[in-house]
């Protein structure tokens, strides 16, 4: 399973990364049905920080972002699974690709954990040397708006004329 395709299932939704139920179905292989039904049976290993239930509002937001069921719509507003949710889906669907599949989308959790790490770190980086030279600093702005100022005028064109 390639990280690429969990990476782009995953979505902020009330400041936490969440997965969607039917994402988490087409990537399990099952219906939505069948994974509510196994949530809403074990309904006591899903708090609410591993689980919520989107709102109207916050489904309509995203409905552009995803397509709708074959049906025209859907029944149920989704759920929204985080990181630990998802761990926890492993125990519910107790099947070889469930667990395979869950282990990819650690790695994935992981690895946007880390990349954010890895910026906050850069950006860290990049202040302290904006504040040790603050003059150098100014000039690099002052020389980027006027590249860019010069780009919008009309020049004259180099090369051989005819």
């Amino acid at each position: 399973m390639k990280l690429e395709i969990i990476q782009q299932q995953i979505i902020e939704l009330r400041g936490q990364k969440v997965m969607l139920d039917f994402h988490l179905a087409d990537l399990y292989e099952i219906e939505t049905k069948v994974l509510k039904q196994a949530v809403k049976r074990n309904i006591n290993r899903f708090p609410t920080d591993f689980m919520f239930e989107l709102s109207k509002e916050e489904f309509e937001s995203l409905r552009s972002q995803f397509v709708t069921s074959k049906r025209g719509g859907i029944r149920y507003m989704p759920f929204a699974f985080t990181e630990q949710g998802v761990a926890m889906l492993s125990s519910v669907l107790n099947s070889d690709k469930a667990i395979a599949i869950n282990i990819a989308i650690m790695r994935t959790f992981v690895s946007l954990r880390q990349f954010a790490l890895n910026y906050k770190e850069l950006n860290d980086k990049i202040t302290e040397i904006e504040k040790q030279f603050p003059d150098i600093y100014k000039i690099l702005n002052f020389l980027m708006d006027k590249e860019d100022s010069t780009s919008s005028k009309e020049r004259n064109k180099i090369g051989f004329k005819k």
